[in-house]
Order: structure tokens, then sequence, then C-alpha cells
């Protein structure tokens, strides 16, 4: 008989190897890898007769219940959700520090203490009295609302059972540990029995619940894979911490759409919706500018004119400089090798940068023409129309192609008084340059 040899398991993508790696093949997780017992062979369970209120029906049959979203009374977090909070459910929400996770949280706590919903706010990284501070300064103080300053998972429960609240916050799940698990808080272990236990009780209880998760480096949400398959709704926060405007967006959402995206301003009195960020992402200059040009980008379902900018210097250095600023470097670099072939353009000698206003930030093609518009602008060193909005998605070969929810990007540069729309019915990049931009002379 073959003696069994051990096996290492990565403990976040369950990855399996035959010898021990500091780092996992599969998920490229660091220090995840630890020894496992490999099967001696395979093993069936024994089968289990159900019971009559589990035994397998046709899906027919199957009753699936209303689900009803409970507004938070800020309209751009329930846009996101869907409506609302839908009672039993597990919300997390990342983002960078200090991005304002917690301000919007205890927003929407003192928004749900405001309706009559006892709320508890249990606070892992601040004690109580800080978090009082802040609710002063953003007007959530309510008699309703509960605040506890706890890092043990059997405390928090512990102050679940007291209070009996209608909703749980908890700042953050990567702060608190649980007696049972071996490991220290923030370890894959103890983030997974964390989040399971308060799953469960959210399930059990129909008490909705709102974590705090914190993110890597690289922007992934810190902690196990599994969070996120746990928790029902998964929502980033994103911004720069050098300007005030912030986004909610959905990756993940059981109850409601994953294509929207919530609009807020961090304020000196706390956070605040932007229910219309029409003008947010334009620039205030009177005179015509050369190097500028405004695009209509789709944020969820929402169309939002986005001015982007371009400068042109030329250069003496033999590798000119291609610095941008809410767009992609790789994207923009193939535009101006597209500009070069076909659009006649000679950017070889110059320093090219490009750049959003407001800070936002365009990953969708359909900003494509807009760039290309702008560096040509700038090129020419003349002026678009003023009332000119652009959008359509640039190809290699020089053609422009349409883009997804055109009619809607089309209405809302109508609405707000943009006359002249160009978009992929022009037909290349060229004749696009040659109907927009004067030709010099």
């Amino acid at each position: 008989m073959a003696r069994p040899t051990a096996a290492y398991r990565c403990t976040e993508c369950g990855w399996t190897t035959a010898k021990w790696v500091g780092r996992c093949g599969e998920c490229q997780q660091w220090n995840s890898v630890v020894e496992a017992d490999a099967p001696t062979g395979a093993r069936m369970p024994s089968p289990l007769a159900p019971s009559a209120s589990r035994a397998a029906r046709p899906i027919t049959e199957v009753d699936s219940g209303p689900v009803e979203h409970r507004a938070t009374g800020i309209g751009e977090f329930d846009r996101v959700l869907g409506g609302g909070i839908v009672a039993g459910s597990v919300v997390l929400l990342s983002g960078e520090p200090g991005v304002g996770k917690s301000t919007l949280l205890l927003e929407v706590a003192g928004r749900a203490a405001a309706r009559e919903t006892r709320v508890l706010y249990v606070s892992a990284e601040e004690s109580a009295g800080q978090v009082r501070l802040r609710a002063e300064r953003t007007g959530a103080l309510h008699e309703e609302l509960y605040l506890a300053a706890e890092t043990d998972l059997a405390a928090i429960l512990g102050q679940i059972d007291a209070t009996r609240p209608g909703l749980v916050v908890l700042d953050s799940v990567q702060t608190v540990s649980s007696s049972l698990i071996d490991g220290l808080a923030g370890g894959p272990s103890q983030v997974r029995e964390v989040a399971a236990t308060l799953t469960r009780v959210a399930k059990d209880r129909g008490i909705p619940v709102l974590l705090v998760g914190h993110v890597t480096k690289e922007g992934a949400i810190a902690g196990p894979r599994l969070l996120e398959h746990l928790v029902d709704v998964v929502l980033q926060f994103e911004g720069d911490r050098q300007t005030a405007l912030r986004f909610v967006r959905a990756h993940k959402n059981r109850f409601g759409p994953v294509d929207e995206v919530g609009c807020f301003e961090m304020t000196g009195d706390g956070i605040a919706e932007v229910a219309d960020p029409s003008g947010l992402f334009l620039s205030r200059s009177r005179a015509p500018v050369s190097g500028t040009c405004v695009t209509v980008a789709v944020e969820g379902r929402r169309a939002l004119p986005v001015e982007i900018q371009a400068l042109i210097v030329p250069t003496q250095a033999p590798m000119p400089r291609r610095v941008v600023n809410g767009v992609d470097a790789s994207r923009v670099a193939m535009l101006i090798a597209v500009l070069e072939k076909r659009g006649g353009l000679r950017l070889g000698t110059s320093d090219v940068y490009v750049s959003t206003v407001g800070g936002v930030r365009l990953v969708e093609p359909g900003a494509d023409l807009a760039i290309a518009i702008a560096i040509a602008s700038a090129t020419r060193d003349a002026p678009v129309p003023e009332r000119l909005a652009v959008f359509g998605e640039i190809s290699l070969a020089g053609e422009i192609r349409p883009v997804n929810q055109g009619s809607r990007r089309s209405t809302e540069a109508a609405r707000l008084g943009y006359t002249q729309i160009v978009d992929d019915r022009v037909g290349d990049i060229a004749s696009a340059i040659a109907r927009v931009l004067p030709q010099r002379h």
C-alpha cells in the first residue's frame, strides 16, 4: 500500500500542491498555503433522507417570496442598492483609507434611527467618543442609534442580543476576531469566521448588516476571496482624497442591478448626495480654449457630460512624455498612434498631456473620440465649437465605432444644450477632425 503523503492547501482558493510554497500558484496570495492531510482514498458520505419541508419540488411550485427594499433616506445610496436595504441581507462596503466609508455608513445609521429603527453601530477601530464627535458634526445624533466599541465577536453578538436592533453596522470586519479561531484579527481564518457568523445572524433574525471592509494596496478587498461570496452585496467606495467627489458602485448585488453608481460630495458637515452631477466634470472657462472636448459618459444608468483636456508641448527629448490623468494610459498611447497614422498628425516630437476635469476616471471606450479630438485641437491650437459633444470608440483602422446607449447619450447632450453631436455616423477619425476643427493656413 502506498504511504499517504502530506499535501498543502491554500486557505484562500483551495489550490493544492505536493510541497509547501510561500505564494499560492492560483490566487497569488502570500503565506496562505498550509499543511493538510491528503485523503487516502475517495469516500462517499451516506445519503440522508430529506424532510418533507426540504424535499425537492418543481421550480414552478417554489414560492420566491417578496423582496422588500427599505429605503435608507439617502437617495444615491438607495439607487446603488436597488431601492434600499433588504431585511436579512449583508452588505460589504470597501474603499481606501480616508475615503469616507465610516462617514457614509454613520449617515445611513443616523437616517435609519430617525425613522424609528433601532441601529447598533459597532466600531472596532475607533472609540465610542470618537464616533460621537463625528455624529455631532454630521448631524447623526439620535436616541435610537446605539454605539459600541468592541473587537471580540462574542461581545458583538452579546450587544446584538441586548439591543435587538433593526440594523447593524460593523466598522470594520478586518478588525474583529473570534476566540474560537486561531490567528490575529484580519487574517483569512478570522475574517472568514466573523463574516460567516454575522451572515448567519442576519439570515436567522432578519437583521440587515452593513460591513466595512479594508482594501489592499492593489485595490482588492482585504481578506479571503470567500468574503465576497458570503455577503449579498459588495459596494466599492471610490474617490480621490484630494477632491470632494465620491462614487459608490455595486460589484455584486443579489437584490438589484450592478450597473448603477451613486454620486456624493464630501463637505465640512459630512457627506452629501449629488443627485445631478452634470456640471461637476466641466470647466468654467467662458472663452473657447484649444485642447478641450466634451464627451457623454455612461455611469450605471445615468449619462454624464465629462470634459477632456489635452496639452501638446514640443520637446527635444528623445523620448517624448505621455502623461495622463483620469483615462487609461495604454488607450491614450494607442489613440496617439492612430492619430499619427490615420489622422495626419505629427506627435513624435511633442509631449502629450491628457486629463479629465473634476477627478472623474473614464475607462469605457466611448471616450476615445473625445480624447482624439482634444489632442487634435491642442496640436492645431484650434478650439472646438462651444456646444459640441462627441462620443465613439476608435479602432486601429481609424474608424469610429458605435458605443452602447448611444441614444441616451444623445438625449442627455441635447438636454444640456449641446447642439452639435459627433458620433460613429461621421465614419473615421480623419473625417471627424476635419468636421470639428478648421484647417490652419
